[in-house]
């Protein structure tokens, strides 16, 4: 069985399309920085730059889809925290399904935790009973304690934070006290799921991993099931902390869009982990689209 998924999220929109069966295989594993959260606490609304480079994105997947004959209309479209708050959220997805025939779902932050985690759960080298996970987004954070025997989560929440956010508040020289203020009334909850070894999916932290392993392309292989202790991360994060995002595209060229945010997506991880009385991290770069794909579908219960 044939099968595709697309996560769109508040910086990249994610492809995946994968043949099912005993021996899974990836067909298609695709990236698009798009930004549609760029500014979207000041105007509540997705701007038209990011709507074209996305639109763009969706005519590309199009074709992608068609090269493997998978319709449009069965691939399983998800959006997060950016398309929540957007006011021109549906009007945008109802001219993507026009021209392109996606149809695209809005799921909760809770639908966003379960299939996040379900992805996670899917790597095999996983030997612990519970695990935390750490989905670091462009305009949310999800914190989820998962039951891997039963494949049940056992708590979870998301922060309205995210690195998008963050680089939107440094270009207005308010990005501590805002991720101050946002810890202050998550304090119970982030102390309920303290953890000594975080498992971190998503592209900032898949994309940290690359960086710490001086990677100039993103290896994907290189990357799942990467494991170092925090003080590394700290190393790198003293390291890059002052970097531009130019200097970051002329060492890291796989960061593409993304090297505008990943300055803040280091200071959003050090500061989520140290809350969390983190030591050790755990790299997948399985998430949502996984979780969607392998369910082959979103619940109800998770929409929007």
């Amino acid at each position: 069985m044939r099968r595709a998924s697309i996560d769109i999220g508040s910086n990249s929109i994610l492809l995946l399309i994968a043949q099912l069966g005993p021996d899974f295989e990836i067909l298609a594993n695709e990236a698009n920085v798009t930004g549609l959260g760029r500014g979207l606490d000041e105007t509540g609304l997705f701007s038209n730059e990011a709507m074209n480079e996305s639109l763009d994105t969706f005519k590309q997947y199009s074709e992608i889809c068609k090269k493997f004959n998978v319709e449009t209309s069965e691939v399983i479209v998800t959006a997060t925290e950016a398309s929540r708050v957007a006011k021109n959220a549906q009007e945008f997805y109802s001219k993507i399904k026009s021209l392109f025939g996606f149809n695209v779902k809005i799921i909760s932050g809770e639908g966003e935790a379960y299939y996040s985690s379900m992805g996670v759960l899917l790597d095999r080298n996983i030997r612990e009973k519970e695990i935390t996970i750490m989905d670091i987004g462009g305009a949310s954070t999800e914190i989820i304690k998962v039951d891997v025997i039963n494949k049940r989560i056992l708590n979870s929440f998301s922060m309205p934070i995210g690195v998008v956010r963050i680089t939107n508040w440094r270009s207005r020289g308010i990005d501590r006290e805002e991720i101050n203020k946002v810890f202050e009334v998550f304090e119970d909850r982030i102390n309920d799921l303290k953890t000594s070894q975080l498992f971190c999916v998503a592209g900032t932290m898949t994309s940290v991993g690359n960086i710490y392993k001086n990677n100039t392309d993103f290896v994907e292989a290189e990357i799942q099931g990467l494991q170092f202790p925090i003080g590394e991360l700290k190393n790198m994060y003293d390291k890059y902390h002052s970097w531009t995002p130019e200097l970051f595209l002329s060492h890291f060229p796989f960061l593409g869009k993304r090297s505008q945010t990943i300055s803040a997506g280091f200071e959003l991880a050090i500061s989520v982990m140290d809350k969390l009385n983190v030591e050790s991290i755990y790299i997948s770069t399985y998430g949502l689209r996984y979780g969607t794909l392998f369910s082959g579908g979103v619940s109800d219960d998770y929409l929007c």
